[in-house]
Order: structure tokens, then C-alpha cells, then sequence
């Protein structure tokens, strides 16, 4: 048996991120040979993977980063907070959201299949399943582009916003403010007509059910509905919110208190549990 010295050990950690236990052992069973070592650590992670395949992975990082014009976030899910807040473990995170925007990926499939390190993204995390003893699970990455874009990520990597603007060179606390409008208020569109056409018409019908139980004339329910319905979009829209900073004005009224042509164009939110 090969003579497995504590440099070979510390050697094999540092290429894989395995334990040292686990390096060592697997360098015992391949006799010294550093290429196999890793393999079998990358087996491992397969078998330990498909242990833990039926657990829950709700905790984990929710990054946010801007790549010039373009934006993205992205999760990657574990099983428990202490993992979550690993710093390893979020410098994982951002260097697969980095990969991701750089090579242009679109889809949550496309930043899978990327190569990193000589292995897919997929391939990494049923590893580092392994390496970390818990399931992990890269769960969401979307983009957008605009003019220019801004990410915000709140204390603790578990909410992420970036959002879009139809200009370049928005002030940064402006473009700020409205990325944390984002994070704290979480709406469900930019403005009232890009609301989804089945959440309007569940809405609607929450309303009129509402108003209709409350003994409203079933002829008014219509009226009333639509007035409930513009309620839900001033408190639901990006743009027609009261603003958190000052709730005198709108989000629209702030942005245009800046530059009267200044609008946001898009946006994404993630947080975990929501």
C-alpha cells in the first residue's frame, strides 16, 4: 500500500474541497494515484446525492450580479443555514452566477450544462453533495437587459433584486433605492399592464366574491371590482407603489423627480421561503 503522507492529503483537499478524512481515504484506496483519488470522491458524491435526493433543500445563497447590460440571480439550495452562510459555499454560489453571465447562458438548463473547472455545473453540485454531506440544489437563474441595470442582495443572501432602467448612467442611489423598493415591496410586475391576464382575472373574481358576500348588489359587483382591482395594482406594481422612502409619492413619481424620462423596464426579485 502506498505511503499516504499528510502533504498528499492537504494536496487532494485542496483540488477537491473534500475532508481530510475523505481525502485521505480515498488516496488509501487508490493507492497514491491523485487522478482516481478524485474520481472516487466524485463517486461518492454521486452515491451520497442519491441518498439524499427525497430531502428538502430550503436554505441556501440568493446572489445578484451585473455583467454590463445584463443582470442576473441565482440560487443555489442546501438543507441548512450553517452550510448556507459557509463561505465556501457562497463563493461557490457566485462563481457559478459569474460563469452563468459570461458566457451568456439564458436558462436555468443552459447554466447546468456549463463547464467549470473541467466539469458541468451539474456535475459539481452532485460532487459537492458529497464533499458537504447535504443536498444541493441549483434551483434559479434568469437575466434581463436594459440601458443599465443594478442588482441588490439583502444582509444574508436570502433575497435578491436586480432591476432594469430605459437609460444609461442612473444614479446609483436612485437606481438603489428602487432596487430595495423592489426587495422590500415585492411586486408582481413593473406596471399595471404587465400584470399576467389570469392574475387580473383571479383578482377581479377574489373581489367581486368579496364584495358579493358582503351583500353588494349583484349589478354593482363589476364597478366595484374594478375599483378593488386598481388598489391591487397601485400596491402591486413597481412603478405605482408608494415609494418606501417617502410614501407621499409613487415609484414613478420619484424616478421622474430625477429625470422625467427615467422608467424601469424590468426586474427580478427572489427570496427564499417566498
Amino acid at each position: 500500500m502506498a505511503e499516504i503522507s499528510a502533504a498528499d492529503v492537504m494536496k487532494l483537499r485542496k483540488l477537491t474541497g473534500a475532508g481530510m478524512m475523505d481525502c485521505k481515504s480515498a488516496l488509501a484506496e487508490a493507492e497514491g494515484d491523485y487522478e482516481r483519488a478524485i474520481e472516487i470522491i466524485r463517486e461518492k458524491g454521486k452515491v451520497v446525492a442519491s441518498k439524499r435526493a427525497d430531502r428538502e433543500a430550503t436554505e441556501g445563497a440568493v446572489l445578484g450580479k451585473v455583467a454590463g447590460k445584463k443582470a442576473g440571480i441565482l440560487v443555489l439550495n442546501c438543507e441548512t443555514d450553517f452550510v448556507a452562510k459557509n463561505q465556501g459555499f457562497v463563493e461557490l454560489t457566485e462563481k457559478m452566477l459569474d460563469l452563468a453571465l459570461a458566457s451568456n447562458a439564458k436558462t436555468l438548463e443552459d447554466a447546468l450544462a456549463l463547464q467549470m473547472d473541467g466539469r458541468t455545473i451539474a456535475d459539481i453540485i452532485v460532487e459537492q453533495t458529497g464533499v458537504i454531506g447535504e443536498k444541493l440544489q441549483l434551483s434559479y437563474f434568469e437575466t434581463i437587459e436594459a440601458e443599465s441595470v443594478i442588482a441588490y442582495i439583502h444582509p444574508g443572501n436570502k433575497l435578491a433584486t436586480v432591476v432594469g432602467f430605459n437609460k444609461a448612467d442612473v444614479e446609483k442611489q436612485v437606481a438603489k433605492d428602487v432596487a430595495m423598493q423592489a426587495a422590500a415591496m415585492s411586486p408582481v410586475a413593473v406596471d399595471k399592464d404587465d400584470v399576467p391576464a389570469e392574475v387580473v382575472a383571479k383578482e377581479l373574481e377574489i373581489a367581486k366574491e368579496k364584495f358579493r358576500m358582503e351583500g353588494k348588489p349583484e349589478a354593482m359587483l363589476e364597478k366595484i371590482a374594478q375599483g378593488a382591482l386598481t388598489k391591487f395594482f397601485n400596491e402591486n406594481t413597481l412603478l405605482n407603489q408608494s415609494f418606501v422612502k417617502d410614501s407621499k409619492i409613487t415609484v414613478r413619481q420619484y424616478l421622474a423627480s430625477n429625470d422625467k424620462d427615467l422608467t424601469v423596464t424590468s426586474f427580478l426579485r427572489y427570496g427564499l421561503g417566498d
